[in-house]
């Protein structure tokens, strides 16, 4: 479908963390996060997404001078608020940096930053970032109370977290899809871009890439779950053709 409002592309950021989990898992250096970011980029991918976690579960230290040598595409930095994750994101300065919450017991990141109760704890490390030259984003919730927080902040990006709705069912669906609508219409009324990400495959995603307002999905699990079978090439490109579609 097409849409007169929507960006000219809706960006394709993929998230390469459990290539590194793989390869932990054994230790060594196979499968190479640098080189999915190469698959990544030949398949028509948009941006690379990392997660540097406290506990170095899956990306490591080094993958980050590595992953940016191997693309030009830009390196999206998924980072906690503290202060070692600052100090990292300062130092090698990727083009974006996304704050989300963290908690070294959880699988995955669950749930949006509380950007609302946390402003004076973000307000430095957005600054200081902001300062440097890296584009903040916030993974949030889809609420109307963390976009006005994000505003304070100063933060031109927001990610929506789209949980909620991949885990939905039957009506659900279509009420966590409008509330992502909605917010991501007032993030772009208050001159933040919206992002979205979390869950998303190739059965849900088309309804959430119609969001006009939307300007990037970041996709990481699904694809690299995809590509055990189809290899990370045919898995980013399906991806890439489904969005493209939904626009």
């Amino acid at each position: 479908m097409t849409n007169a409002l929507a960006p000219a592309r809706l960006r394709l950021g993929v998230n390469i963390d459990h290539v590194a989990t793989i390869r932990n898992a054994r230790g060594g250096a196979h499968p190479d996060p640098a080189r999915a970011a190469e698959v990544v980029a030949a398949a028509g991918g948009d941006g690379i997404t990392v997660h540097l976690r406290e506990d170095r579960r899956h990306i490591r230290d080094d993958d980050l001078v590595r992953v940016a040598q191997a693309t030009g595409l830009p390196i999206n930095l998924e980072m906690a608020a503290t202060d070692e994750m600052l100090e990292i994101a300062l130092r090698h300065r990727p083009h974006a940096a996304c704050i989300v919450p963290e908690r070294r017991e959880e699988r995955t990141t669950e749930g949006g930053l509380d950007a609302a109760g946390q402003h004076n704890r973000l307000a430095p490390i957005v600054a200081r970032l902001a300062d440097a030259g890296v584009r903040v984003s916030l993974f949030i919730a889809p609420e109307a109370r963390q976009i006005e927080a994000a505003m304070k902040l100063g933060a031109p990006v927001v990610e929506l977290h789209t949980g909620e709705y991949a885990h939905a069912a039957g009506d659900r669906v279509a009420v966590e899809l409008r509330r992502i609508a909605d917010i991501a219409a007032l993030a772009a009324k208050n001159g933040i871009e919206p992002h979205a990400g979390h869950g998303l495959t190739y059965d849900n995603v088309q309804p959430i890439a119609a969001i006009p307002q939307l300007a990037e999905l970041n996709i990481g699990h699904y694809l690299i779950g995809e590509a055990i079978f189809v290899g990370l090439d045919s898995a980013v490109r399906r991806m890439r053709q489904l969005m493209d579609e939904a626009r």
